[in-house]
């Protein structure tokens, strides 16, 4: 990073103020108010996990559907191994329509973590594929 870019940076206790206060407004379904919080960290933080599942969170609550597939995509490329950003990327891509591709993802994340929830929503879209099929 160069020293310009430090520079710039929001302090870290800020940023991580921002962090917890976005985290905050989408768990009480406030995504826009929370992507403007998460806005800053989005431009200094790129290569966070966290901060760009909370915004790929915040991104599908708000309904801007390709925006959140970006940023669960890009958790993915930063870490592979994270079950809940592949299960939020499956329930974006069953709300595009592109039931194949969420059901790719959703079994990943569920081979990770065969929790209830993950199992329940793969058993959604196999219907919804096979309603497309019959």
């Amino acid at each position: 990073m160069t020293d310009a870019a430090a520079a710039s940076q929001p302090p870290e206790e800020s940023r991580f103020h921002a962090f917890r206060q976005a985290e905050d407004l989408v768990g009480r379904r406030r995504p826009l108010d929370a992507l403007k919080a998460l806005q800053p960290l989005l431009e200094s933080e790129t290569d966070k996990p966290s901060v760009h599942l909370l915004a790929g969170r915040a991104y599908f609550h708000s309904a801007q559907l390709r925006r959140a597939e970006e940023a669960l995509t890009r958790v993915l490329e930063l870490d592979p191994t994270d079950h809940y950003a592949r299960f939020v990327l499956g329930r974006t891509l069953q709300r595009l329509g592109r039931f194949v591709e969420a059901l790719a993802q959703m079994k990943i994340a569920s081979a990770m973590n065969p929790v209830p929830e993950y199992l329940e929503a793969i058993s959604e879209v196999k219907a919804r594929i096979a309603l497309r099929g019959s």
